[in-house]
């Protein structure tokens, strides 16, 4: 199995081996710790499995309590706290190697007529998507070439990245930059049509970007890093049906960071402007060597 998409839809493919106790894999890969974008997509595969799949996921919120470490499995046990005529309610712990590493509350909703609508628009026109180069084209304009690390960690990318953006590579470019990013995202494949993958492959998404709107004012994108940064916890709220293999935009900002910790929201919208998905996470940051 090589194509990325694939593989991110057999990480979400999670092991049944016990009633409301399932078991994730987590990839053998160079990491400190186990992205959070994976245990978030894949505890919230876990809660939606025990459910009568009639009713999507409407919101989520999650705490990232210790670091998960590669390679090694995640058991995900399930407590059934609601099943009420219009909403359900699962609370999902993450264990590993007998410590609990993370903590979800997932919400379902039985789909119905609203008395009115209403939504925000993106904060400022972007340019299409296909407009804008890949992540790997910026660095080989930049570098000359891609780094064999890079292309590693390229092709094992289940998901497009379009910086609306250009990509800042040195101290003086971020002079007065606003703590703002606008990432274009799709998966690089098919996912299949079952909407309970496509909720989880985005939630394993949202996590990708996101906190690149608190470093943005510190220090570029790209490059050396100056701190190290780890999410504390997450929420979403999902508004609307969407697929994660066609085009969503993720407009993202930094409201506060203070005292080591920042604060980033997101937007994520279709190519309509039709708000899908809002984001709100907290990461803590520590300067490398302080």
């Amino acid at each position: 199995m090589t194509n990325p998409a694939e593989r991110l839809i057999d990480l979400l493919d999670l092991e049944q081996i016990e009633v409301d106790i399932f078991r994730g894999r987590s990839p053998d890969e160079s990491l400190q710790r186990v992205f959070g974008g994976q245990v978030a997509g894949q505890a919230l595969v876990a809660a939606g499995r025990t459910t009568d799949g009639e009713r999507p996921v409407h919101s989520l919120h999650a705490y990232f309590l210790r670091p998960g470490s590669p390679g090694v499995p995640i058991v995900y046990q399930i407590e059934r706290v609601r099943d009420g005529r219009s909403f359900t309610t699962r609370r999902v712990t993450a264990v590993q190697q007998g410590r609990t590493i993370f903590n979800l509350t997932a919400s379902f909703h039985r789909p119905e007529e609203g008395s009115f609508e209403h939504q925000l628009p993106p904060s400022h026109p972007v340019p299409d998507p296909e407009t804008l180069p890949t992540v790997a084209e910026e660095i080989r304009g930049h570098l000359g070439a891609m780094p064999e690390t890079l292309q590693r960690m390229a092709r094992r990318q289940p998901f497009d990245i379009r910086y609306v953006d250009r990509l800042r590579w040195a101290p003086d470019e971020i002079a007065g930059a606003d703590p703002r990013s606008a990432v274009w995202m799709r998966a690089v494949g098919p996912l299949g049509d079952d909407p309970l993958v496509h909720t989880c492959a985005l939630t394993y998404a949202s996590d990708m970007t996101l906190l690149d709107a608190v470093r943005i004012p510190v220090e570029p994108l790209w490059g050396p890093r100056g701190f190290d940064m780890a999410s504390l916890d997450h929420a979403m709220w999902f508004h609307r049906p969407f697929r994660a293999d066609e085009w969503f935009l993720y407009d993202q900002e930094s409201p506060i960071a203070t005292g080591g910790r920042g604060l980033a929201r997101g937007r994520i919208f279709d190519r309509a402007g039709r708000l899908l998905v809002s984001v709100v996470q907290e990461g803590l940051f520590r300067k490398l060597g302080g």
